[in-house]
């Protein structure tokens, strides 16, 4: 199966998932993400904003500021597969991309090194996580670009319908793939 057609087939699944389960689903997700020892120790939480049916990131982000966390959102770099991240400290201000995400607007006074270091816990989005840390994603490479160069502990969030057991069995991973730290799957 080519790996856009598994996009597809994950997108379709994650999207058919009831809102109350994934709302459950989401609540267990982060519960595991707040007691873990990585978020525990993290000075700054590199975060992404959920968007559609993704694993809700905003009760996260929530109680990263009520901690006294730093937060960092990031932006893509049109034209090539970084992201850039910028210290937000509520949600408003956001703008929409081109991809029609809400992002922080590029302010070079927020902007922050995206390798992080020991303090920092990157939560990470995918269709697809496997038992070893490896992801699925949309297909841009901005995430594994990111974790390849972060110092931090990273943390795919994902609900059990998108977790596999080993996602080369499918053809999914690539060389330049990058596994996560963790994955935090209810």
């Amino acid at each position: 199966m080519r790996k856009a057609d598994i996009r597809k087939t994950l997108l379709e699944e994650r999207k058919a998932l009831g809102t109350q389960a994934r709302i459950c689903a989401d609540v267990a997700i982060a519960s595991k993400v707040l007691a873990s020892e990585a978020w525990k120790n993290a000075r700054i939480v590199y975060a992404y904003l959920s968007f559609g049916s993704e694993v809700d990131t905003r009760q996260l982000i929530r109680a990263a500021w009520t901690a006294n966390k730093v937060v960092a959102l990031p932006c893509c770099v049109p034209g090539t597969r970084r992201l850039r991240w910028y210290t937000v400290r509520s949600f408003d201000g956001l703008v929409c991309s081109k991809m029609g995400m809400e992002e922080p607007c590029p302010d070079s006074a927020n902007e922050v090194d995206g390798r992080g270091d020991a303090t920092s816990l990157a939560l990470v989005p995918g269709l697809a996580f496997d038992s070893r840390g490896f992801r699925l994603g949309y297909g841009g490479g901005f995430y594994d670009e990111f974790l390849d160069a972060f110092e931090g502990v990273s943390i795919g969030l994902c609900r059990a319908c998108s977790y596999v057991d080993d996602l080369s069995k499918l053809g999914a991973i690539e060389d330049h793939d990058v596994a996560v730290d963790e994955v935090a799957v209810s």
